[in-house]
C-alpha cells in the first residue's frame, strides 16, 4: 500500500482542526470540554490584554470570560494546575495519568542545584505544617530572604521550597487571587477517588502517547513526546514499537515543499475527508498550543515567529508582545496591541503585513471586528489605532 502523503495545504488544515481553530469559534462549548480536547492550557503571568490561558480559551469560544476558569479551579475542582512543557491547567480527570509526572518533576527539581538552599527538611516541614494548620497560603505568607545581592532570577528559599512541593504533588494550587497562587495540601484539593487510582507507569505512558497523537493528529515521535513533556524519548520509542497497529505512517509536506516522515493517528483518513477550508480571521496568543513550537510553526506555515518580551528593547525586531494574525490557514500579519484599563481602551500600537500579503479592506474590516471582540474579553470599551490602520 502506498504511504499516505499529506500536502502542505491539507497539513495546515489538519493542524488547525486538531487545535480547534479551523471552524468559527463556537458558543456552545463547555470550558472543561474545551480544555479536555486541547489536553491542557498554558498559564502565563503577562497581561498585555488578557492572560494567555484566558485568550487561548476565548479564541475557541468567544463567549468565554475570565472568571469561568477560576471557578473550575477553585470551586468546582474540575481542573488542576501542574507542569507540562510549562505551567498549565489540566482536566482533573487526567490526575491518575499524572502521578508519574509528579514523581518525575520531584526528581528533576531535587537534582537541580538552583533549588539547593530550599530543599532542607526543616523548611519543607515548616511549610507543610503551616499550610496544614492555617489552610491555603501564598508566597506572601512566608518571609525567608535571599542571601547575597539581589538578582532578577533569584528567589527566597520559601518560594523555591513551595515550588518543589507543588512539582512533587504534595501541595496543589487551591485557588488564585488575581494571579497570586495559593497552595494547599494535595489531599484537600484533589478528589479522593482520583487520588486512589493506581496505574502502572506503562499504562500512564501509553495513555500520554495516545492522547498526544490524538490531539496533534500527526507528528514525529519527538512531537508526541514534547506535547506533554511528561515522558522520555526512549519511552515514546518503545511505545511506538508496541503500538504500530494504531499508527499510520505518512509523509507531510512543509511550507517550503520538502517532505518529512511522521506518524498519524488511526483516523487520519477520516480527518482528511472531513477537512473544510478555514475562513476565520483570528488574533492568536503567543502561547497558543497551535503555535507554541516555533520550529514546527515555521516548517508547517512558513511563519517565522519569536516572542521578544525577554529581548532587550533595542534588539527587538517587532515588539514586547506581538500577536500573530491568522486568516484561514495562513498567517497574514503581526499586531502589537495593549490594554489601557484606566480608559478601557485597546490600543493598536503596531501592525505589520507578512511578505506577499496584499492590503485588503475586507481583511481590515474583519480585523477590526476581531479586535472589538477581543477588547470585550478584557472588559474594554474602545479600540484605538495608534499607528496607521491596516
Amino acid at each position: 500500500m502506498p504511504q499516505l502523503k499529506i500536502s502542505n495545504r491539507d497539513a495546515r488544515r489538519l493542524w488547525l482542526a486538531a487545535h480547534g481553530l479551523s471552524a468559527p469559534p463556537r458558543c456552545d462549548l463547555e470550558t472543561l470540554a474545551l480544555i479536555r480536547s486541547l489536553g491542557f492550557v498554558q498559564l502565563d503571568t503577562i497581561q498585555v490584554v488578557s492572560r494567555a490561558h484566558h485568550h487561548i480559551l476565548w479564541s475557541r469560544d468567544q463567549t468565554y470570560r475570565e472568571p469561568v476558569l477560576d471557578g473550575l479551579l477553585a470551586t468546582d475542582r474540575q481542573v488542576f494546575e501542574h507542569f507540562t512543557h510549562d505551567a498549565s491547567v489540566l482536566p482533573m480527570a487526567f490526575l491518575p495519568m499524572w502521578q508519574r509526572q509528579f514523581r518525575r518533576m520531584k526528581e528533576k527539581v531535587g537534582r537541580s542545584s538552583w533549588y539547593g538552599d530550599a530543599l532542607n527538611a526543616d523548611l519543607l516541614d515548616t511549610l507543610m505544617r503551616r499550610i496544614a494548620d492555617e489552610g491555603p497560603l501564598s508566597t506572601r505568607d512566608f518571609d525567608t530572604r535571599v542571601d547575597g545581592p539581589k538578582e532578577m532570577w533569584k528567589r527566597p528559599p520559601h518560594k523555591k521550597a513551595l515550588d518543589y512541593l507543588w512539582y512533587s504533588g504534595e501541595l496543589a494550587t487551591s485557588h488564585r487571587d488575581g494571579f497570586t497562587k495559593f497552595y494547599d495540601l494535595a489531599e484537600r484539593v484533589f478528589p479522593p477517588d482520583l487520588r486512589a487510582v493506581q496505574l502502572a507507569d506503562q499504562e500512564q505512558i501509553d495513555w500520554l502517547c495516545h492522547a498526544a497523537l490524538e490531539r496533534i493528529g500527526f507528528g514525529t515521535l519527538t512531537d508526541i513526546r514534547k506535547f506533554w513533556d511528561a515522558t522520555e524519548a526512549s519511552e515514546v520509542s518503545k511505545w511506538a514499537e508496541q503500538h504500530t497497529n494504531a499508527l499510520v505512517p505518512a509523509e507531510v509536506q512543509a511550507a517550503d515543499g520538502t517532505w518529512s516522515k511522521v506518524w498519524a493517528c488511526a483516523d487520519i483518513e477520516a480527518r482528511l475527508s472531513a477537512l473544510k477550508p478555514a475562513t476565520r480571521l483570528r488574533i492568536l496568543n503567543p502561547f497558543d498550543p497551535a503555535i507554541r513550537d516555533r520550529v514546527r510553526l515555521k516548517r508547517l506555515f512558513g511563519f517565522d515567529y519569536t516572542v521578544e518580551m525577554f529581548v532587550p528593547a533595542a534588539k527587538r525586531q517587532w515588539g514586547y508582545y506581538v500577536f500573530p494574525v491568522l486568516d484561514g490557514h495562513r498567517f497574514v500579519a503581526r499586531i502589537e496591541i495593549k490594554a489601557d484599563r484606566s480608559s478601557k481602551t485597546l490600543n493598536v500600537l503596531n501592525h505589520w503585513q507578512e511578505p506577499g500579503i496584499a492590503p485588503s479592506k475586507t481583511r481590515t474590516d474583519r480585523l477590526n471586528t476581531e479586535l472589538a471582540k477581543f477588547a470585550r474579553l478584557a472588559d474594554l470599551d474602545t479600540v484605538r489605532w495608534r499607528c496607521q490602520s491596516a
